[in-house]
């Protein structure tokens, strides 16, 4: 008989510890759930850890943009900051065949989202497409790229 109290003296620990397991676990899926249910999305950073959506941005621009040749046209971008995203972003923009004024653009925290850019297509420019990349690059974090094309017809 007292082989048999041992066993269940060892065997109690063991569910014990399932025990545990298990209730961590259920906690675990109901912080998740709960995350997920009042809509606080994350990614996980490049630089480890992890970082709300709230705290990236994105850049929005024209799909297209046409111009005929020795015409200039204003456009505007967009920066758009999660509820959380504090921070400056450099705008490079760049571009080959057509002038784009200006090619860069500091956007502090606090100013407004809205860039303006002036395109012009000389007299001699090439018909066709021009691709147009916009890069912005935070104080911290990942880069945002976005592009569009500018195309240009004849006079």
């Amino acid at each position: 008989m007292s082989a048999i109290m041992i066993n269940a003296i060892h065997s109690q620990p063991t569910l014990s510890a399932t025990t545990r397991k298990l209730t961590t676990l259920a906690a675990v899926l109901v912080s998740l759930t709960l995350l997920t249910a009042t809509g606080c999305r994350t990614n996980v950073s490049g630089k480890g850890g992890v970082v709300t959506l709230n705290e990236q941005f994105s850049i929005t621009v024209p799909a297209q943009s046409v111009l005929r040749q020795n015409a200039e046209k204003s456009i505007e971008i967009v920066l758009n900051r999660g509820a959380y995203f504090k921070r400056d972003v450099q705008l490079e923009i760049k571009v080959e065949g057509i002038s784009v004024t200006p090619t860069s653009v500091l956007v502090k925290a606090s100013d407004k989202p809205e860039v303006s850019l002036l395109i012009a297509v000389s007299r001699e420019a090439a018909l066709g497409e021009y691709r147009v990349t916009v890069t912005g690059t935070p104080t911290t974090g990942k880069p945002a790229v976005a592009l569009f094309i500018v195309r240009v017809l004849a006079q």
